[in-house]
Parts: C-alpha cells; structure tokens; sequence
C-alpha cells in the first residue's frame, strides 16, 4: 500500500482538497476494522489504539455488519419495503443495502448519505442499480436532516414506507438530545409503515469506555451511550420482536449461537 491510498483523492485528475489524509475519519476507520483497504495511515493507528484497549471490536464490526444484511432483508423480504435511506453508509464493502434489497426485489430504491468526501469517490461504486430501481448518493451531514430530506425525494417517494438506516450513525453525534432531534425529524418525514432500523456502540464495559476515550483523543470521537439512552431514540416506535437487544441476539442466522457484545440495536416501525 505505498501510496496509502492516494489516487483515492482525485476526482477527474484534481485531488479533493477536503480529503485530509492527517485526521482519522469514522468511516475509513470501521472500514479498516473489516479488513478494508479504504483507509489510510492515520485511520489504521486509531484502529489500532482501540483494538488494544478494546479487544472486542472488530467482532463488534463484523457483527454490526451481520445485524445490516438481516435487517435490510427483513424488512425487504418480510415487510415488503421498496424504499431505504441508508445515513452514515460509509465506505462500500460486500453486500451493501441496494445488493440486498434489489436481490429481493430488483424494484428497490436506494438513497445513501455520508458527508466523507472518499466515500464521495466511492459513490460510483454505490450507484450500480437494477434496471427497474434506483440507487442515488447525496453527499451531507446528518446534522443537516432537511438536506438530507430534500435531495432524497429526488429519488424517493416520502408519501410510500421507507426503510430508514442508522448505523453506527448516533454515536458521532457528541450531544445527545441533537442526536434524538435529528433521528425525529428523519422518521418525523417518513408515511406510516416506515420503519428504523438503528445501531450503536453502548457504554458499560470497561474496555469499550477505554476505547472511546482512546478514539476521542486520536481525533475520532465517538460517543457511546447507555441501554437505556439508545433505547429511546425509538421512542414513539413499535419495536420489532425481540426489541432493543445486542446486536448479534437480534434475529440471529439459525443454527448460529451468538454472544452479546458491546453493541445494541433495534428495528421498529411507524404506526402513527
């Protein structure tokens, strides 16, 4: 990897001046968990400090993953939904939300966000859709929901359900009740029979407590929160059985015996 990744940086031949190869970025940093190689130098140091203090994390990235593929083809499969809006997508790996969805019915549409400008570069390897559906990009921050919102519609239709995706999304958000208010206007704008499917890191384990710290100071803050606070950003929600539980307990593939981790999530919907 001598050019760490370099030609990532360059769009029509001119290097994207936002893309700081110095400053650790969340995205490129899961990416490096998962045995990517999107990532540069100072993304896999971090990497690293938080896998010493925190040795359950690249589990915890896998199995994050694992709870993206169950969920995406719940509600494609089970539900019937035909729409997602994917925030906080980051970097593609296998089996994205449109590989999913469109395998369940090729009429799927698919709107990701990020705000990293080498996802941006990525976003070609994103938009690949069927023939009969969609698959769109919009570069923005999730503290910009009616940004997100506006440039979504262009490929979405608000007025049918929608999958809304928040994965690992919640947890850079350094103030929480921005967090709740950000994920209340996204569903706020969603028609009855939407769902939210959302994941992240939890406090209460030492090694998890050391390992955000480790990431805060490196650059990368991440905020971990209790049980308990995740469990109300789906307040106002039906939850999906079996609730808000360890990632990998939620549906887990049959056969498999999965162990709690570091990580919770849920999938609910909206009824009202």
């Amino acid at each position: 990897m001598a050019s760490d990744f370099r030609s990532a940086s360059i769009q029509g031949g001119v290097a994207d001046p936002r893309l700081d190869t110095s400053i650790p970025h969340s995205a490129r940093v899961w990416n490096y968990w998962l045995g990517g190689k999107d990532n540069f130098a100072v993304d896999r140091e971090v990497g690293e400090q938080v896998r010493a203090a925190d040795p359950q994390i690249i589990e915890i990235a896998r199995a994050c993953r694992a709870f993206h593929g169950r969920a995406i083809r719940f509600l494609a499969g089970e539900i019937g939904i035909r729409q997602f809006l994917d925030v906080g997508t980051g970097l593609p790996t296998a089996n994205n939300t449109h590989e999913v969805a469109q395998r369940v019915d090729p009429r799927s549409r698919i709107v990701y966000v990020d705000n990293d400008p080498l996802v941006l570069v990525h976003a070609r390897a994103l938009l690949t859709s069927t023939r009969e559906g969609a698959t769109d990009y919009v570069e923005a921050d999730a503290r910009e929901p009616e940004t997100i919102l506006a440039k979504a519609e262009q490929t979405l239709d608000f007025s049918q359900p929608v999958g809304l995706i928040l994965l690992g999304l919640m947890g850079n958000i350094a103030d929480l009740e921005q967090a709740y208010e950000i994920r209340r206007r996204l569903v706020g704008a969603l028609a009855v029979g939407s769902y939210l499917v959302l994941q992240d890191g939890v406090s209460g384990r030492e090694d998890a407590d050391e390992g955000a710290r480790r990431r805060a100071e490196a650059g990368d803050p991440y905020y971990i929160r209790t049980p308990a606070e995740l469990s109300a950003f789906f307040d106002g929600l039906d939850l999906v059985e079996p609730g808000v539980v360890s990632t990998p307990l939620w549906r887990p593939e049959p056969g498999t015996k999965p162990t709690a981790l570091g990580t919770y999530c849920g999938v609910a919907r909206k009824s009202r």
